[in-house]
């Protein structure tokens, strides 16, 4: 399958969402349970929603990967790849003016875990 059929088709399937050629956006914060304990594909949108599972099913596919992965921000993605990545004797080099967030992130989360940090100009 070529690049921009991928693009389009790979990631949705029309016939689970009342055959909208598109994916439905999802615009709701909690998905309903019919009973206490049940564990469906969604829960709350923070941690996954159709839309979502859509986009980084698309996005694995035109990578030719196993599975893809969307955040909410560009800090969320920063954080998990850290917290996946490193680990306590770990060094991480930093431009000196990096984002506040990443800075926040840094030197009040992965210090503390062991990960020593220098930041260089």
């Amino acid at each position: 399958m070529k690049f921009a059929t991928k693009a389009i088709h790979v990631g949705y399937d029309a016939s689970e969402h009342g055959h909208a050629v598109m994916p439905p956006i999802y615009q709701t914060s909690a998905f309903a349970h019919e009973k206490l304990g049940e564990h469906l594909p969604f829960s709350y949108a923070r941690t996954g929603t159709p839309t979502r599972a859509a986009l980084e099913a698309n996005l694995a596919a035109l990578e030719n990967a196993a599975h893809g992965l969307a955040f909410g921000s560009g800090m969320a993605a920063i954080d998990a790849v850290m917290r996946a990545v490193l680990k306590p004797g770990d060094e991480v080099v930093a431009q000196q003016d990096v984002y506040g967030g990443a800075y926040r992130l840094l030197t009040k989360v992965m210090t503390p875990a062991g990960v020593t940090v220098r930041f260089a100009d």
